[in-house]
């Protein structure tokens, strides 16, 4: 049996260089036999959580947008594939956004267990990444079923395209294809 596995590209750029560690992903996760499905958030609309904690009750957000369809989808996942560009150190607004938005599956039945990061920046040290693990690491902790099962990132890739020969599409696609169902 294949695994769900739902991508979030984050992006509010259409094609950037986090979307292209997404599909590396996508691909890789496909050939493995895996299902996969992959929502990009450039074009969605997404507005800012009320905290109003209605959703606790309810497992449904009050604002009916795009975030509440993702958050319902992204409860049913088995996997989770975030796909980020790293703006100033952390995760760019519109995923923060969204995982602010997925607050219904606090108290939710979710499947979900394992979460991956894919990120790219145009600052080339490893340590760029490192806030935006720590944030989404910060989410994560809040789903005690749930882990952070790998990380791929890609530093220098600054303007559109500028990932390509990066190694970090090659490890994209190497976790892709090496997500398994449990058990098998």
């Amino acid at each position: 049996m294949s695994k769900q596995i739902l991508i979030i590209s984050t992006s509010p750029r259409k094609g950037g260089n986090s979307d292209a560690l997404a599909e590396a992903f996508a691909r890789g996760a496909r050939e493995a036999g895996q299902q996969v499905e992959k929502i990009c958030l450039y074009d969605k609309t997404i507005g800012f959580c009320k905290g109003c904690l209605v959703c606790q009750k309810t497992q449904r957000c009050v604002i009916r947008d795009d975030a509440d369809v993702i958050a319902q989808k992204m409860r049913v996942a088995d996997t989770i594939v975030f796909a980020t560009p790293v703006y100033y150190y952390g995760m760019c607004g519109q995923m923060k956004t969204l995982l602010d938005r997925a607050n219904p599956l606090y108290s939710a039945d979710y499947a979900f267990r394992d979460i991956y990061l894919l990120a790219a920046a145009a600052e080339a040290e490893e340590s760029a990444v490192e806030g935006t693990v720590h944030g989404l690491e910060g989410w994560i902790s809040c789903f005690e079923k749930a882990r952070l099962a790998g990380v791929a990132f890609g530093g220098g890739a600054d303007a559109v395209g500028s990932i390509q020969g990066n190694p970090a599409l090659q490890k994209a696609y190497e976790i892709g294809k090496a997500v398994v169902q449990e058990g098998v």
